[in-house]
């Protein structure tokens, strides 16, 4: 099965969140959420469009409880803004001419895709991309609402399954949301099968 997906001009990798603050050792750490990094990195090359997403919080996002519940709007504080925490992880490959996409930067809005408030569709299509590969943290939020609004906005999509890692709070949430992707229209697929 090794190499049967060819990489075109019109495609893009979308690594979503991989930011310090989900990492283990983070304030809001995806378990293994480190080991998508060198299956990140060693798809890097081979496309010409990469995409980065990033939480960036403002102080006081709406999103921050001091007693969460981990689940939707009550999160520990997070990927604050010009913070080590919300800094890419430091073994990830950010090439030079990478798209930079920052989400959730107003105070009183939630945003899980990178779609969401961003302009990513329009630069996207701008480049000609046609069809996006994603991974990143998390796959029961923003990887899932990243790969929704892709297929919302016209692209082909497909979720990079052991470049991503969930929440799963509850257990079962991250194995729910692939099979959400998948009935959404989106392909699932692995690194090896480049």
């Amino acid at each position: 099965m090794a190499g049967q997906i060819e990489i075109k001009e019109s495609d893009a990798l979308i690594a979503v969140d991989v930011q310090n603050d989900f990492i283990p050792g983070g304030s809001l750490a995806v378990k293994d959420g480190d080991q998508v990094v060198p299956v990140l990195n060693g798809l890097m090359d081979k496309f010409k469009t990469r995409v980065f997403t990033r939480d960036w919080h403002p102080e006081g996002h709406v999103s921050f409880s001091g007693a969460p519940e981990f689940s939707d709007l009550s999160w520990p504080r997070h990927c604050v803004q010009n913070t080590p925490g919300g800094e890419f992880h430091a073994c990830l490959n950010v090439p030079k001419d990478a798209i930079i996409v920052s989400k959730g930067a107003v105070k009183e809005q939630e945003a899980y895709s990178g779609f969401q408030g961003t302009g990513l569709a329009q630069g996207l299509k701008a480049r000609g991309v046609k069809r996006v590969f994603v991974g990143g943290l998390a796959t029961d939020y923003c990887v899932k609402a990243t790969v929704l609004d892709a297929l919302k906005n016209g692209f082909e999509a497909a979720l990079i399954e052991d470049a991503a890692r969930g929440v799963d709070i509850p257990p079962g949430t991250a194995r729910a949301a692939v099979e959400q992707m998948r009935n959404a229209g989106a392909e699932i697929v692995r690194s090896t099968d480049f």
